[in-house]
């Protein structure tokens, strides 16, 4: 049990080092087992979208544009290049703005591109906002509400690439609590509701297994 919670964590540190192939970059040392179980969130049922998001849309529609319709529903492909912009949009953005909680609850909640001091909220539809100004497809790019272990609904980004050199599908996680990308299944989130890939403006519930928890508990 030890063993792999001490790969785990050289693997994700390893993420602020930098990438030179494809595979390296796609997790590094994770067990292989493991790894290729990184794969997908399960979307369930439509469910209502949060009301700071729907207030989002009026304010920057452009963000919230339906794209043209790939009938071939295609990620984005999994490349070094990829990652790295990933990786230096995650890290740049949590550095350009100032921790801020809301203290005001739902009731003032608003979801702001760029502020100079945020919530999670900002930082999680500014990551969009500058991936979608680089060319990423909206599909690909879905704001995600979770619950972090204390409690506390959280906002994050989540990325949906394809591994071309195992062809399986990747959620990666963008998210301000945490420096580097990491694969949705060892999150320690419970996960709640997400953008759907085929329209920005309609969610829907989601389940994700944790596959973190599972190796740690059958090591």
């Amino acid at each position: 049990m030890r063993q792999t919670a001490k790969v785990l964590a050289i693997a994700i540190t390893v993420a602020a080092t930098g990438w030179t192939s494809i595979s390296e970059a796609a997790f590094f040392s994770y067990p292989r087992a493991l790894r290729y179980q990184f794969d997908r969130i399960a979307f369930e049922e439509p469910t209502l979208a949060p009301m700071a998001h729907t207030m989002f849309c009026l304010r920057y529609q452009e963000d919230c544009e339906v794209q043209k319709i790939d009938f071939r529903k295609r990620n984005v492909a999994m490349t070094v290049e990829r990652l790295n912009e990933l990786n230096s949009v995650n890290r740049q953005v949590n550095r350009d703005i100032t921790p801020q909680p809301n203290l005001g609850g739902l009731a003032t909640e608003q979801w702001l591109v760029s502020p100079p001091a945020g919530d999670c909220n900002d930082y999680a539809v500014t990551k969009r906002h500058e991936l979608l100004e680089r060319g990423w497809p909206a599909r690909s790019l879905l704001l995600s509400e979770v619950v972090v272990p204390s409690g506390e609904h959280h906002l994050v980004l989540v990325v949906r690439m394809t591994d071309t050199d195992q062809m399986r599908d990747i959620d990666l996680v963008l998210d301000n609590l945490n420096a580097n990308l990491r694969p949705i299944g060892i999150t320690p989130y419970k996960w709640v509701r997400m953008e759907s890939p085929s329209n920005p403006k309609y969610w829907s519930t989601v389940s994700v297994p944790s596959r973190l928890r599972t190796a740690m508990l059958t090591d």
